[in-house]
Parts: structure tokens; C-alpha cells; sequence
């Protein structure tokens, strides 16, 4: 019998550490233990593994397992320039070294991104993809990013030292976008999203520069062969659409390719009107069982 969704998951607040080399990298990976195929969870830029800690906190029974992606969380950093390929193969190869079969892997923007580059190269690993609003972009943006730099982006500007989490998340909790998030999302993204600094105090694990050079790092050529290779099903859930006022470096609206299931060989789209790109932040209940859904086969 099947536990009710308002379970809590018992590895929920305590999970598994793992700590891999991926090319002479350490990549750290969570688990959280349980039955049935794994579920790999694959977070965003700037993010980290734990984020995802109010999703997994209700999939009860489960067997979860999350990444931090270079440069993120406590895995090593990787200098700059990046490469969005190179991330999709530190989840191939950490999917390798956990020994996972059968994986429904589940990316959220660059995450998202990432696990198809990773299922395209493989297939045998994964059964399924869920992509939470990945940042796979309509290829004319694509263009426009190519012609920026780090410095041009507003998120290199991001403040990087703070004495605490808690002073963290008491500056962010009334701001936008993260007043939008549940508090137990927001305290998560403070409390593991911050390194000590030997100087004093706390830095973000992701440094501003670092997240900026991702950010304006990613290319759509490699990504169109990966997507036409996906012979399995992948779902793509989208965030609200982009009006005419937003800019370019906006987080509120959707960035991605509104055609980008009509690529995929067994692709499915569906739409969150009312969501900002967060949507795992501002929903990790509806997120748990939307997750649960496409483990349980359910369309």
C-alpha cells in the first residue's frame, strides 16, 4: 500500500552524503533512501542540492538522490570559462559512479538542461525526464546571450558575503522573488548555500562571478542533436510567459523554447500560468506529486 501524500519521507532532514570524484572533481550527492527506480534531482544555477529538501520531505518511500553541480553547494569549483556540455557529463558521470539504473530524472532550469545532455549520451541509464522550465531557449535568445560577457549580467553584482544563513534569509524572505517561496525553501537555499569564510562570516557557495559566467555560457547548437536522440518520455513543465516589460534577465517569466516538446520524440508540455520560474520554490508540494506522477507512470 502506497503511503499517503502527506507523509513525511523518514530520511526527511537527514539524508545520505556521498561524496564522488568526477575527473579529479569532488561532486556531492544526497540520498535519501528508499524503494523503487531512483529519482535523480538536478538543481538550478546558483542553486544546490538541498533546495529540494521540501519536495523530497514529501515523497514518502522514495528513493531520492540529488547533485550539487560544480561550482555549487560542497562540490569543488571548476574555473571559468564553462561549458554546459561539461555539465551534462558531470551528471552522466555521477549517475555512473551511484551505480543508477532506470533513473526518472527530474532538472530544474540549467539542471534540466543538463539531464539531457546526460540521457542523451546514456540512454540506459534513464527511463524518464521531467524538466522543470529548463533553460533550453528559443535559439534567437540563444544568439543574444553569445554576445554577452560575465560583467553583463546583473547577478555577477549579487551580494556574496553575509555574517549568517539566518541574516541571509532575513534580507531575502520580503524581497522578490524570494517572498514568493515557502520559508522552509528559502531557510534551505541560506542555510546550505553559504561557506565559511576564513575572513569571518559566511560566502555564497556559487560566487556571483562564477553564476554570471554560467549564465551567459550557455549555447542551444549542442543541445537540438541531445533532444532528437531522447527516445524516451520527457515532460516539460513551463512558467508563466514572457510579456512585453520583462527583461531579458528577468527570473519571473519562463525561458524556455515554448516549441521544445514538439522537438522531443515522446515530449509532453504543460504550463504553470501563475508560477514564476521557480517553480519548485513556490510549489514543492504540487512539485512532490508531480514527480510522484511520472514515477508512477501516470500521464
Amino acid at each position: 500500500m502506497k503511503a499517503q501524500a502527506t507523509s513525511r519521507h523518514r530520511f526527511a532532514g537527514n539524508p545520505i552524503r556521498h561524496k564522488l570524484a568526477i575527473e579529479g572533481l569532488p561532486i556531492v550527492a544526497w540520498e535519501w533512501p528508499g524503494e523503487g527506480d531512483p529519482i535523480l534531482l538536478v538543481h538550478a544555477t546558483g542553486f544546490h542540492s538541498r533546495c529540494w529538501d521540501a519536495v523530497v520531505e514529501v515523497l514518502p518511500g522514495r528513493r531520492v538522490f540529488a547533485l550539487d553541480l560544480p561550482s555549487h553547494g560542497g562540490s569543488g569549483r571548476r574555473t571559468p570559462p564553462y561549458d554546459w556540455r561539461r555539465f551534462g557529463e558531470d551528471v552522466r558521470q555521477s549517475v555512473a559512479a551511484l551505480g543508477l539504473r532506470r533513473v526518472l530524472g527530474v532538472g530544474h532550469s540549467m539542471g534540466g538542461h543538463a539531464l539531457v545532455l546526460a540521457a542523451a549520451a546514456a540512454p540506459q541509464a534513464f527511463r524518464a525526464l521531467l524538466l522543470v522550465d529548463p533553460v533550453i531557449v528559443d535559439p534567437e535568445f540563444g544568439r543574444h546571450l553569445r554576445g554577452l560577457s560575465a560583467g553583463d549580467h546583473p547577478v555577477g553584482r549579487r551580494r556574496d558575503r553575509w555574517e549568517s544563513p539566518e541574516s541571509m534569509f532575513t534580507a531575502f524572505r520580503a524581497r522578490s522573488p524570494y517572498s514568493a517561496w515557502e520559508p522552509a525553501v528559502l531557510r534551505d537555499y541560506c542555510d546550505y548555500g553559504l561557506e565559511r569564510d576564513p575572513r569571518g562570516g559566511y560566502r555564497l557557495a556559487c560566487p556571483p562571478a562564477h553564476e554570471a559566467a554560467i549564465y551567459t555560457s550557455m549555447e542551444m547548437e549542442h543541445i537540438l542533436p541531445a533532444l532528437a536522440a531522447l527516445h524516451l518520455p520527457v515532460d516539460v513543465i513551463r512558467a508563466r510567459a514572457r510579456r512585453p516589460e520583462d527583461s531579458h534577465f528577468d527570473f519571473g517569466p519562463s525561458p524556455t523554447w515554448e516549441r521544445l516538446a514538439e522537438l522531443l520524440p515522446d515530449g509532453r508540455d504543460e504550463q504553470l500560468a501563475d508560477c514564476s520560474h521557480f517553480i519548485p520554490m513556490e510549489r514543492p508540494r504540487w512539485m512532490a506529486q508531480r514527480i510522484a506522477r511520472a514515477a508512477d507512470g501516470m500521464r
